[in-house]
């Protein structure tokens, strides 16, 4: 899947949506069954932090996509500071992106 895709659609659903910001607040978006799209940094350290996300994803039937570096995610997020993952809860004018990811 392509990363600017990814991005685009989270700074889309940041500006019309609702975006959670944080590895804690996409946990529990998951565990809610609200989150449309949970997007996650491969740059975090320690892994551990992020583990569960995938697997968590699939057993909901949520699409995680991936991102290179906690910095773009944190932009994208419309924050100034790195950020793990984020989850989309209500996706505004970025639905056509996410069905894109969903498919990809």
């Amino acid at each position: 899947m392509d990363e600017g895709k990814v991005l685009q659609a989270v700074e889309i659903a940041r500006n019309t949506g609702k975006v959670r910001i944080g590895t804690n607040e996409a946990t529990k978006a998951i565990e809610r069954g609200i989150a449309k799209l949970i997007v996650v940094a491969d740059d975090v350290d320690p892994k551990e932090v992020i583990m569960h996300l995938d697997p968590l994803c699939n057993e909901k039937k949520i699409p995680i996509a991936h991102v290179s570096t906690r910095h773009e995610l944190g932009r994208a997020a419309g924050i100034g500071v790195p950020t793990a993952a984020i989850a989309v809860i209500e996706v505004g004018d970025a639905q056509a992106q996410i069905d894109e990811i969903k498919k990809g």
